[in-house]
């Protein structure tokens, strides 16, 4: 498919984009949607284990070991798309999923802590195991040159979903506290039916000899970690993914609690995330149209600084409510040029790895995420206001290692010339080919 012009030979926009997304697609993005709505399990679990008796200390550990399921989750999910395919592995996480959810409130007595504590290990594993399948059948039939932009929209569904699904468990818990977690497993269960009945088939697998290749499929899958592993554009790439995960999670664990130190109120946290919620919702697609003509490398380095400069604004003496929501909005501006880019980039592999590579993207910065709030904490407890700083050196550091894991290979004028001509994929070569292009994101 060709890259649509406008008039004026302008490259295509948001509804060059939105015209072009394929049926499939839009089911896709809005199962993800109803999925991402009633995902309560890691937003309210603690609250709603010490509303059932449980210590914070245990329902903490519960969450930490839901944490340990979802990162290992994202691997699994990357398994099962290339064996069974995109579509049946959402249809097996998302329903597999939606039974271990719906019997967390048979299980919250503080009785059956060792049998609740498999669950919710099994439950992250579940949970995250579709995100890779998404990923890749998002990849698979969306345009290549609208690929950045169908991952935009991707983000801004779950953003939609984030933000509203707090306000829907508000009143959930209002009726009954087991609604929140039936709700979630009805929700994951009408995305696994609504997979299984309007997203496409996968196509049947090619025998075990590669008849192009002459070497067996078997050998393929064993080399395939190794050739990943040996990939040193891809660890540059995995590196600043793990960075930019531990800047991001200081938003969510640190931030909160250095604002109530410094005398500000609770609400001004909620602001800042409406703020962040409302900037991503209404203007990532049309930042995306722009930044998807740069090179990959340059949105993915120009925006991971300019997000880990915000979040280190944070830090600044003497903070006032309106510099903190000015350094909000630069970091969420930050996170709009660079994420569309880095979670793209792993799904330009080539098809018989792609599932491999999206896991492996989405498990480093899942491990990030999940081992930030704790490194965060103690860092602030040690030197307060120091962990903004410590942001700052993370994002200097995750920023040059996203242009060295996805600057292009061939830095000669013909290549550029040549990046300049093809509008569709103007930053890197085609992935699996010794030199790869990958990608993820921050939030």
């Amino acid at each position: 498919m060709s890259v649509p012009k406008s008039k004026d030979g302008a490259a295509p926009g948001v509804l060059d984009a939105l015209r072009a997304t394929p049926r499939p697609v839009r089911y896709l993005l809005g199962g993800v949607l109803l999925n991402q709505l009633g995902a309560f399990v890691q937003t309210f679990l603690v609250l709603y284990l010490t509303h059932r008796g449980y210590g914070v200390d245990r329902a903490g550990f519960l969450l930490g070991a839901y944490g340990v399921g979802a990162v290992a989750g994202t691997v699994l999910g990357g398994e099962l798309t290339l064996r069974l395919g995109s579509r049946n592995t959402i249809i097996a996480a998302m329903g597999g999923s939606s039974v271990l959810v719906f019997v967390i409130p048979w299980l919250a007595e503080p009785g059956t802590y060792p049998v609740l504590l498999g669950l919710v290990v099994l439950l992250g594993l579940m949970t995250q195991a579709y995100r890779p399948a998404a990923s890749a059948l998002l990849s698979e039939l969306m345009p290549d040159e609208f690929r950045v932009m169908g991952f935009s929209m991707l983000r801004i569904a779950m953003n939609i979903g984030a933000a509203a699904g707090p306000l829907l468990a508000a009143g959930l818990i209002q009726i009954n506290w087991n609604l929140l977690f039936w709700f979630d497993g009805v929700t994951a269960l009408v995305y696994a039916l609504l997979a299984a009945a309007l997203l496409p088939k996968p196509a049947k697998k090619a025998s075990a000899q590669d008849p192009a290749e002459g070497a067996p499929a078997e050998k393929e899958k064993q080399s395939a970690y190794g050739g990943m592993v040996r990939d040193y554009r891809f660890l540059f790439y995995l590196t600043s993914m793990l960075l930019s995960a531990l800047v991001y999670a200081q938003f969510f664990s640190v931030l909160p609690i250095d604002l109530e130190d410094a005398g500000h109120s609770t609400a001004l946290y909620s602001v800042v995330l409406t703020l962040s919620s409302a900037l991503l919702i209404s203007l990532e697609l049309a930042v995306t149209a722009r930044v998807s003509r740069w090179r990959a490398s340059t949105a993915a380095t120009v925006g991971t600084f300019v997000y880990c400069l915000g979040v280190a604004g944070f830090g600044l003496p003497g903070s006032v409510p309106a510099l903190i929501l000015l350094t909000t909005a630069v970091s969420v501006g930050g996170l709009m040029v660079s994420g569309p880019t880095l979670w793209a980039h792993p799904a330009k592999a080539e098809q018989k790895v792609r599932g491999r590579y999206i896991a492996a993207s989405q498990a480093v910065f899942g491990l990030g995420s999940a081992i930030g709030p704790a490194l965060g904490m103690l860092v602030w407890t040690r030197y307060g206001d120091g962990i903004w700083l410590a942001c700052g050196v993370l994002g200097v550091l995750a920023a040059v290692t996203a242009y060295a894991g996805l600057r292009p290979s061939d830095e000669t004028p013909e290549a550029d010339e040549a990046n300049e001509a093809d509008e569709a994929a103007p930053e890197d070569p085609p992935a699996g080919t010794g030199a790869r292009e990958d990608s993820a994101v921050a939030g």
